[in-house]
């Protein structure tokens, strides 16, 4: 006859308190702590994640009062203070998790509008409305791009280590947002960038291109830039004062330099 003996568990529970405006993650939004009963050892990412915030968005994490990175194991009782980018901890400046200077990004396919005037301002955002979360992440990979997504389950691949979820649905407001998580309002550059293949623009000497004009462009205007990839021609239409309009609302609330 055997016998064996059934080894207990050990529950033990984390405390975690959410700073800054990670708490838009959060199941109910307005909580900013969450309990959790754990049976087994974790690291501290999945047991965040498991809250509902992705990494990308976390820049410092305390346990028990001491800094550590996402790999960290907890195994046993445990105060966790999550701080997303931008939030001041007033007992800790290191070991800050996420990085600032980024100018690459890749969009997935539900920001177009955000796409579109990112590269009115002159960054390079890689695009394809039909593109499948693989293909996201392999671009985000291979080229060295922040990628940028609401969806809050790609963020948390594990290969995913720059990123942001905007807040807003309206492209002007994640514009912003993208600009102020990134600290990029130094190096807006309108105008520079084409909106339809994201390749650089370059002065065209108007007898270079006025085959490709229309009689009255030939007539009212002199000054064109040329697509380096895609070779759409722009100059200053009746649209201009329009996007000259928007980028001047958004220098104005980020910071920029006119």
């Amino acid at each position: 006859m055997k016998t064996g003996a059934t080894e207990e568990s050990h529950s033990f529970r984390l405390q975690l308190a959410f700073q800054g405006d990670i708490t838009f993650f959060l199941r109910g939004k307005a909580r900013r702590h969450v309990e959790r009963q754990l049976v087994e050892r974790t690291s501290v990412k999945d047991a965040i994640e498991a809250c509902g915030v992705p990494h990308p968005e976390i820049d410092l994490i305390l346990v028990n009062g001491k800094p550590v990175g996402f790999d960290h194991c907890v195994a046993g009782d445990a105060e966790i203070e999550v701080y997303g980018v931008g939030t001041a901890c007033p007992h800790c400046k290191q070991k800050r998790l996420q990085l600032f200077t980024v100018t690459r990004f890749v969009a997935d396919g539900h920001l177009g509008g955000l796409t579109r005037n990112l590269r009115l301002l002159g960054f390079d955002v890689a695009y394809d409305s039909q593109a499948q979360d693989d293909q996201l992440l392999d671009v985000m990979t291979r080229e060295h791009r922040a990628l940028l997504t609401r969806d809050r389950r790609l963020l948390m691949h594990a290969i995913v280590e720059t990123g942001y979820c905007p807040r807003s649905q309206n492209a002007d407001e994640q514009t912003i947002e993208v600009i102020r998580r990134f600290d990029l309002a130094g190096l807006i550059a309108p105008f520079t960038r084409c909106l339809r293949c994201n390749a650089s623009l370059e002065a065209a000497a108007k007898a270079d291109i006025i085959g490709k004009l229309e009689p009255l462009t030939t007539i009212y205007y002199d000054q064109f830039r040329r697509c380096t990839g895609c070779k759409q021609i722009y100059w200053s239409g009746s649209h201009f004062p329009k996007l000259q309009k928007r980028i001047d609302e958004i220098r104005s609330r980020v910071g920029g330099k006119a």
